[in-house]
């Protein structure tokens, strides 16, 4: 694993959900603030997105939004204004007021059209990894030709992939479509990652020193690391990797390490039924009691209550979607 890969994995919980919308003339949808990351691509034509508490976006055809701590937005056909923002209907039942699903009449920019794919991801931000945490509140990634090959490809395969088929679905679109959704993810991270100017963790994966120890902790979290062994990794001295490491991640490297064993024991007992022994074992704990104790006093509970109480969050939260 890498550090975005792993970043992505300790927070996801079940699958993306996405809807294809398509309306035309006057319309405003309002999405309330969620417990996850939001994100829009459009498909065809253009459209305004008005974060609560920031300025206007224009999006474009091709364009991709994510709004990776579930800001609350407004969707609509024209810029933020009182009136605007007063007629905006709840997104579900605008939702339902779009255009038939496919077959679809062709498409007409004459009367302003948009066609696009709304969506969700389950996010549990309670231990967010800090490169997602440092996200800012929307990362816009316009359609700007020869930028990010891999994200436009993605974005063609979702146009292609919700234009459905005979019927509205194409054959093996429920294992396709949050595949290709995931991968979007990833793609509009790693697109922010390298168009970003500023901020810590653009800096410490273009690094070649901080890079390559976090590489080696994310690849192996279980392995007996050791200051001396990490900086040999690297290929430098410890007191250098020490001070690189630290400067760039905010933590020295050993902290890192047990903050980063103790997030996958979290993630491990959210996700999996394996017994605390089999936790303690995968992110390099010696016995089930050194990992709770080292646990308790990183969250301020014991695994077993952890566990039961992710599982009853889980519960609500499928019963609430539903």
């Amino acid at each position: 694993m890498d550090v975005v890969s792993d970043a992505i994995s300790a927070v996801r919980v079940g699958r993306p959900s996405s809807d294809r919308v398509r309306v035309g003339g006057d319309w405003c949808a309002r999405l309330d603030p969620y417990d996850g990351a939001g994100f829009h691509v459009v498909l065809k034509g253009s459209c305004w997105l008005l974060p609560d508490g920031g300025d206007p976006v224009a999006l474009g055809a091709g364009d991709a939004v994510l709004l990776p701590h579930g800001t609350g937005h407004v969707i609509a056909d024209s810029p933020a204004d009182a009136a605007t923002v007063a007629r905006a209907v709840p997104f579900a039942r605008w939702a339902d007021r779009t255009l038939p699903q496919p077959p679809l009449p062709a498409f007409d920019a004459r009367v302003r059209e948009v066609e696009m794919l709304c969506g969700k991801y389950r996010l549990d931000h309670s231990r967010a990894h800090p490169l997602l945490a440092e996200l800012p509140p929307l990362v816009h990634l316009p359609n700007r030709g020869g930028l990010h090959p891999e994200l436009r490809a993605a974005v063609d395969l979702l146009g292609g992939e919700v234009s459905g088929g005979p019927g509205g679905r194409l054959p093996g679109s429920a294992v396709a479509l949050p595949s290709l959704l995931d991968l979007l993810l990833v793609y509009m991270i790693r697109s922010w990652l390298a168009e970003s100017t500023g901020g810590t963790w653009p800096g410490a994966l273009g690094d070649p020193v901080t890079a390559a120890a976090l590489r080696a902790l994310h690849s192996d979290p279980a392995a007996p690391w050791t200051n001396e062994l990490l900086a040999a990794e690297a290929g430098v001295s410890r007191p250098t990797l020490a001070r690189r490491f630290t400067a760039l991640t905010g933590r020295p490297p050993m902290a890192y390490l047990t903050w980063w064993r103790l997030t996958r024991a979290a993630a491990l007992l959210r996700d999996t039924p394996d017994p605390l022994a089999a936790v303690a074992r995968r992110v390099g704990y010696s016995s089930p009691y050194a990992l709770s104790h080292a646990f308790r006093r990183e969250f301020g509970t014991t695994p077993g209550r952890y566990r039961s109480d992710r599982g009853d969050r889980a519960g609500q939260s499928t019963a609430t979607s539903h």
